[in-house]
């Protein structure tokens, strides 16, 4: 069983090569544990049809999904260019302009999607088309207006990006979309909110407060970016533990802080994560070149195996299920990847928690119930939970066997299916539903024995009741 049991989950983002409910449904039986709604493109009724899809799948799998809405963010993008195409040569003059109804008329004043005027600085860099063409900040043209020298040749297109990797935006990173995004998705089902370009701690804390305003119970991740967030180890762990879990989103910040910092930053943000019981999403052009091809590289085979070696919670797809040719068979070449990888390489315990953290209770259950569940070669962990906290503290010492985690909540169990491990199931609350859950799924041979074996022997951790937490291991055989 555990062989056949994806550890390491998988997040797939929806768009046009995976937007009906026939693609949803195929990509979620093909192993996808998560789906991603990206802010910056569609709108709110194509959101409302997508969540519906998910949840319709969700339900024909028997088992939860979960949905996560990506905030687009300060992202700042150009607007539209004429011809959707503008040579650059190196000592070019390019004024980028945010006047309202400031159209491009085919010449170097080119319009952009946030007024830089505000914000930037003589002298500082600035990078168009994902760090394509770079350029200089030489003046402050008026208060909407900047000029920009370029310094190397290239070219560029409509709605792409902008990097600023010096620019002090002043914790001004939810811009008035966010805020409509956050008002209208409050009252949508979506289980995670991921908050791009965050800078420091506080960042999470006024997110978390808003969603709280509109009574949202979905857990806040923070995707990491900037060069900000990541200049000590100090603010990177500040913001882990001030968010519900982390997207090591490794695109932008290759352009923000320079490609080489990108896989010690994800090595530190995914132990961090698991020192504090985490979610880690490991994100950015994983299997990119299955966009165009039906078969994924060595160098980006090893990427994925790297992140499960490491010990992430999630691999994340990005443009290869939103636009590619091959949706279907990338999710499926993950998978592989994920299966081999765990089943032939071992992610090393956490021996203790950080410097001066205090284990509570559960943490300190949960760690017993894992190591106790690899001493005795378990065949399953049975999570009985109500807040889901217990199932993630499990997992963060990555147990080589599944944990089926059982609530009466069904938020809960749709934000565990991202979590390490984790195979989540929704029942009513019973004294017993955790053991009764193992019955029935070992009944439907989702849980198997090991071979020669008539019995599951399952370590299952559970509360007295619903109120009390956990406080309670015991060993069965079903």
């Amino acid at each position: 069983m555990s062989k056949l049991f994806k550890r390491t989950k998988i997040l797939a983002t929806i768009g046009p090569a995976t937007n009906t409910a026939e693609m949803i449904e195929d990509i979620i039986m093909a192993g996808v544990n998560g789906c991603r709604l990206n802010c910056s493109h569609g709108s709110n009724e194509e959101r409302d049809q997508q969540i519906k899809w998910i949840r319709a799948a969700a339900v024909k799998k028997g088992k939860s999904v979960a949905i996560l809405q990506d905030l687009q963010g300060p992202k700042i993008r150009l607007g539209m260019l004429r011809d959707n195409h503008l040579d650059l040569k190196a000592g070019d003059e390019v004024i980028l302009e945010s006047a309202v109804g400031f159209e491009h008329d085919g010449g170097y004043a080119v319009p952009v999607q946030y007024n830089l005027a505000e914000k930037v600085k003589v002298g500082e860099p600035l990078s168009m088309f994902d760090g394509k063409v770079k350029s200089r900040v030489s003046e402050i043209m008026s208060e909407t207006a900047i000029k920009v020298e370029i310094l190397n040749d290239g070219f560029i297109m409509s709605k792409k990006g902008l990097n600023l990797p010096d620019t002090d935006f002043g914790g001004d990173i939810l811009t008035e979309k966010d805020l409509a995004d956050i008002e209208y998705g409050a009252g949508c089902d979506y289980d995670y909110v991921s908050l791009s370009f965050v800078q420091n701690a506080s960042d999470i804390g006024k997110l978390k407060q808003i969603l709280l305003s509109y009574g949202s119970t979905a857990k806040v991740i923070a995707k990491i970016e900037t060069k900000k967030a990541i200049e000590s180890d100090n603010n990177l762990e500040e913001i882990v533990k001030a968010s519900d879990g982390i997207m090591v989103a490794r695109g932008d910040m290759a352009v923000e802080a320079g490609a080489e910092v990108v896989p010690i930053v994800q090595r530190k943000l995914i132990a961090m994560c698991r020192a504090h019981a985490k979610l880690c999403i490991v994100a950015t052009q994983m299997l990119s070149s299955m966009v165009e091809n039906p078969e994924p590289t060595r160098a980006e085979v090893s990427d994925v195996a790297t992140a499960v070696v490491q010990g992430a919670d999630v691999v994340m797809l990005s443009d290869e299920t939103a636009n590619g040719k091959y949706p279907l068979e990338t999710v499926r070449e993950m998978k592989k990847v994920i299966l081999y990888t765990q089943n032939h390489s071992r992610v090393a315990p956490i021996s203790k928690l950080p410097v001066g953290e205090k284990s509570e209770v559960y943490d300190a259950i949960s760690n017993a119930a894992a190591r106790m569940a690899e001493n005795i070669d378990a065949d399953v962990m049975i999570c009985q939970t109500a807040s889901g906290v217990t199932a993630t503290t499990m997992a963060a010492q990555r147990p080589n066997v599944p944990i089926i985690s059982v609530t009466a909540n069904p938020r809960v169990a749709n934000q565990l299916a991202l979590i390490y491990a984790n195979a989540a199931f929704m029942r009513p609350y019973s004294e017993n539903f955790g053991y009764d859950l193992a019955v029935e799924l070992k009944k439907s041979e989702y849980l198997r024995t090991k071979e020669g074996e008539k019995d599951l022997l399952a370590v299952i951790v559970s509360g007295d009741n619903e109120k009390t937490g956990t406080d309670t291991i015991k060993v069965r055989r079903i």
